[in-house]
């Protein structure tokens, strides 16, 4: 029954061996390979494998294997160093052109009978890219990948894969592709697959793209608290060296600033030198401090910030072929803005206005921070207003207020304001007595006139007499009539 069970698993090999047909293995000069073994069921305890370069009968044998686990190296001096046997399996590091000049066939031999073989082509395959060395951002790349006397041409497929692993259509001629204006995001390794019956060959190759670190996304949110520090980032990748830039043409480098209130005014703040060794000259001094280029740090700091710091900064880097690379990146300041300045008379209303001196995105949220015994009034529709409204200042009102700038979870920056109960000035104290003692002199005087006109209602009043001028005057004068 064992014998008969071993006679169905070789005629079973013998069945699926590949006699006569060649599997094309696609492959660079210098990869390492497996080729693997038709197994298909054969008991390996009993099995002897061989393999040859070329024919059998040329008797150039590479390495075998018995089934004792014992290996067996060919004579000739090439594969010496470069050939082993992983599961039966022919692992060949290193690949030579004059590997691929002939097949390398696989013999599989139970009680001195061949039970299967199966033989392999190697076709090599070449990568290059234009420029060799690196690219510039912005600059066009050239990728092609040719295989050399392809069989079944017809069936044979190429394509490309970005370091992203996305697939990039080729360009007239197949194995041929241009990038235009590539990026930091084209940086690293590029990969040639080629297909040919259903089955995929990679070849891949390095890019250098030389490019600043990417920019953030949003602004960088600061405030005008004294505890917060402006950070304005700029750098070199980590897989990229000065080395890199300068053969290149790398000639300097620049920092400015453009003010949000001036768009028009550029302005130089550091010059970058890169004769011997690379440092910043300060062409305008806004307290602004530099990171130390040798790092491959380009970054800007600032403790203390100003609404006159809001703008777009520029970090950049000049060739001498007329590039420029460039990053821009926007500051955005935050401030609380009271309506009636920070010393407010008690009982007085007051607005505050967390603000970035112009108005929130849609994607900002602010949140308010009271003192410790405030409560927040119900603020309607919108529970993040910009604007806050205090009806009657009292004392509990004049403290440390704060609100925070936050995108979806997370918080951008924060501000605070301290209000204070406004003191009243000698002229304010001089000015409420005048009018005090005025007050009360009008009201003095208005009870004397109250008094006066009572009196007069009520004294009697006599009739007048009545004189006239006789036409015939006496001596004396006037007469009673």
């Amino acid at each position: 029954m064992k014998e008969f069970i071993q006679s169905l698993l070789i005629l079973s090999a013998l069945l699926n061996s590949t006699t006569g047909a060649v599997v094309m293995a696609y492959h660079r000069v210098g990869d390492r390979i497996t080729l693997l073994m038709p197994m298909d069921g054969t008991d390996k305890n009993t099995i002897y494998v061989y393999w040859y370069f070329g024919e059998p009968e040329t008797n150039i044998l590479v390495i075998s294997l018995n089934p004792y686990g014992n290996q067996g190296f060919g004579t000739d001096e090439r594969w010496k160093g470069r050939v082993s046997m992983t599961d039966y399996s022919l692992v060949i590091k290193g690949i030579q052109e004059q590997d691929f000049t002939e097949t390398f066939t696989c013999v599989i031999k139970q009680d001195l009978k061949t039970i299967a073989t199966k033989k392999y082509k190697l076709t090599k395959i070449t990568v290059s890219v234009k420029p060799e060395t690196s690219v510039l951002a912005g600059e066009s790349l050239s990728l092609a990948c040719k295989v050399q006397s392809p069989q079944n041409n017809a069936q044979l497929q190429i394509h490309w894969l970005n370091p992203q692993r996305e697939k990039r259509a080729n360009g007239p001629t197949p194995g041929d592709l241009t990038v235009d204006k590539v990026t930091g995001r084209h940086n690293g390794e590029w990969t040639c697959v080629v297909t040919s019956g259903g089955k995929e060959s990679y070849a891949k190759i390095s890019v250098t793209v030389l490019d600043l670190s990417p920019a953030p996304l949003y602004p960088q949110y600061t405030s005008l608290s004294r505890s917060t520090r402006l950070n304005i980032p700029c750098s070199i990748p980590a897989p990229l060296s000065w080395k890199n830039f300068k053969e290149k043409g790398l000639q300097g480098g620049h920092w400015s600033f453009v003010p949000r209130l001036s768009p028009g005014d550029r302005q130089r703040l550091f010059n970058l030198s890169v004769e011997d060794k690379l440092t910043w000259k300060v062409e305008q001094e806004r307290g602004l401090s530099a990171s130390d280029p040798e790092k491959k740090e380009l970054s800007l700091s600032k403790k203390g910030v100003t609404e006159a710091d809001r703008g777009e900064y520029v970090c950049a880097l000049e060739f001498k072929n007329g590039v420029t690379l460039e990053r821009s990146i926007h500051v955005e300041v935050l401030e609380i803005l009271s309506s009636s300045g920070l010393e407010i008379p008690a009982g007085q209303q007051v607005n505050l206005t967390c603000s970035l001196g112009q108005p929130l995105h849609a994607d900002l949220q602010v949140k308010w921070i009271p003192p410790k015994s405030w409560c927040l009034p119900s603020l309607g529709p919108d529970p993040h207003p910009a604007r806050l409204t205090i009806p009657e200042v009292v004392d509990e009102d004049c403290r440390r207020w704060g609100c925070e700038l936050w995108r979806n979870k997370t918080q951008l920056t924060s501000a605070d304001i301290t209000l204070k109960i406004a003191p009243m000035s000698v002229w304010l104290l001089v000015t409420i007595c005048g009018a005090t003692v005025i007050f009360i002199l009008l009201l003095i005087l208005t009870v004397i006139l109250l008094r006066r006109r009572r009196q007069r209602k009520m004294t009697p009043r006599h009739p007048k007499h009545k004189f006239c001028r006789c036409k015939n005057p006496k001596p004396k004068g006037f007469h009673r009539s």
